[in-house]
């Protein structure tokens, strides 16, 4: 894995190089986290630290831009389109939409990773699936919102998921939001397209919604959810939608960080503070990348026997 080489270390702007790339970056003084006094140049940090794990989920695939210029406290806004200007060196995805086509950029680099975040973006969210399938997904997946629910029920969820899964023979893994909630993923055979994906998560939810009534719901609108439950969130299947990704920080503030875990961790009653931009960078170097496994070409599940396909 490439590093980055500064030429001001300390200034409030610098230049790096990355494989020959230099990328400018600015305002690293900026407080991005005004209680804890993280700064840009922190989230900067960061990113490189964890980019070797990072970059393989991310790269090939669409990258939605969120971004906070001023910090968690700021107003933040979304960026589908490639920035202009931009590196010629930026890779970028061209997706058919309704409306006509998006050109989203990609990150597959470091240099490219270096240049979103000094963009402002602080969390990353990119597509389910890989720019040249941009309708069929690789992962379903499943946010679990706790809403008005404890972290508790939140692991109980998703404890309750991950059975339902493994009775359905589907492999899953879970990683914490980074946020309030878990996220379970199972990685899939390509073929099915979004909506085929997103109707099929539908229907898991549901089933595991009807087992267990008084922990869960998939009503979505949170003014009609019942309280204390927790909500298994399908619609995030749906074409064009994101989730924050793997190890991306969030914009709260103890600087959470979306981490997998296992679910003998889930168990054993972690909390979601327990991972964030201070200390994940070390349990990587401890445990490696737990998401390995999703990279894999096989061991996908197949939809298509769900699906009649």
């Amino acid at each position: 894995m490439p590093k980055a080489k500064a030429k001001a270390s300390l200034e409030n702007d610098a230049t790096v190089e990355v494989d020959g790339r230099h990328v400018k970056l600015t305002n690293l003084n900026k407080v991005f986290w005004p209680k804890k006094g993280y700064t840009k140049r922190d989230l900067l940090n960061y990113y490189t630290s964890v980019s070797k794990w990072l970059l393989p989920h991310i790269k090939d695939r669409a990258m939605v831009l969120k971004r906070y210029p001023n910090g968690i406290d700021g107003d933040f806004f979304f960026m589908k389109r490639v920035p202009d200007p931009h590196p010629e060196w930026l890779k970028s995805c061209t997706i058919e939409h309704s409306d006509g086509p998006v050109t989203f950029p990609m990150v597959d680099d470091l240099a490219s990773l270096l240049y979103i975040i000094n963009l402002g973006c602080i969390d990353l969210n990119q597509w389910y699936a890989t720019c040249d399938h941009p309708r069929q997904p690789d992962y379903l997946h499943f946010d679990l919102d706790p809403g008005t629910a404890t972290w508790d029920a939140v692991r109980e969820a998703a404890l309750l998921v991950r059975d339902g899964l493994k009775a359905l023979k589907m492999p899953c893994y879970a990683k914490t939001s980074g946020s309030k909630g878990i996220h379970i993923y199972i990685p899939i055979k390509n073929g099915p397209d979004s909506s085929e994906v997103q109707s099929v998560s539908k229907e898991i939810a549901h089933t595991l919604a009807q087992h267990a009534p008084e922990l869960l719901t998939v009503i979505y609108r949170k003014e009609k959810r019942p309280k204390g439950r927790v909500l298994v969130d399908y619609n995030q299947n749906r074409f064009g939608s994101t989730l924050a990704s793997i190890y991306s920080v969030r914009p709260n503030e103890f600087a959470g960080v979306s981490t997998p875990v296992t679910f003998e961790e889930i168990e054993a009653g972690i909390d979601i503070e327990d991972f964030r931009m201070d200390n994940v960078v070390q349990r990587l170097e401890k445990l490696g990348d737990l998401w390995k496994p999703l990279l894999a070409k096989t061991k996908r599940y197949d939809l298509g026997k769900m699906l009649g396909l």
